[in-house]
């Protein structure tokens, strides 16, 4: 089912729609993030993918409740968005040699799948609060606020030591 396909019809089939695809997206960020810590080489930058792995499997569990809460099946929708950002990722840590540049190009792909994922979770909110849904709302509005303040971490990270480290 695309999204913009005749399958969806009601702000429900949406919302549910969404409800799949993210949870295929933080299903293959459960496969992508140890790959990552793999191939970074700053400790505390290998360590935030691990922590944030240890929170994506809860994000994971998260939404197999909100299907629940929800009434509906629990089910994965392919999310080329996610697959395109992974894939990116994989390509560009490929292409870098330098290790220091390397910890860079891995902060921006985590940053795009968080960005990505913040979008999502932040339109699930405002339609589970439409649909009348708080209790989906409030199961979802902590994963946002872990998937944010992983942004400002990378952030953090990136601004006082590793791009100045690419840098040099």
């Amino acid at each position: 089912m695309g999204l913009f396909t005749k399958d969806i019809k009601t702000m429900n089939d949406l919302f549910v729609h969404q409800l799949q695809d993210i949870y295929y997206a933080e299903q293959q960020l459960t496969k992508a993030l140890p790959k990552m810590a793999s191939k970074a080489t700053d400790p505390q930058l290998k360590q935030g993918f691990l922590t944030h792995l240890e929170e994506t499997k809860q994000h994971v569990k998260r939404l197999e409740e909100v299907f629940k809460m929800h009434g509906v099946a629990v089910k994965a929708v392919d999310c080329p968005a996610i697959d395109g950002i992974i894939e990116e990722a994989d390509e560009t840590a490929g292409e870098v040699a330098d290790k220091a540049v390397l910890d860079a190009a891995l902060i921006n792909a985590a940053q795009a799948a968080e960005h990505y994922e913040i979008v999502r979770y932040g339109s699930l909110i405002a339609w589970a609060k439409q649909l009348g849904r708080t209790d989906c709302a409030s199961v979802l509005a902590k994963t946002l606020e872990e998937e944010k303040a992983t942004d400002k971490k990378l952030t953090a990270l990136a601004e006082s030591k590793v791009n100045l480290r690419a840098a040099s």
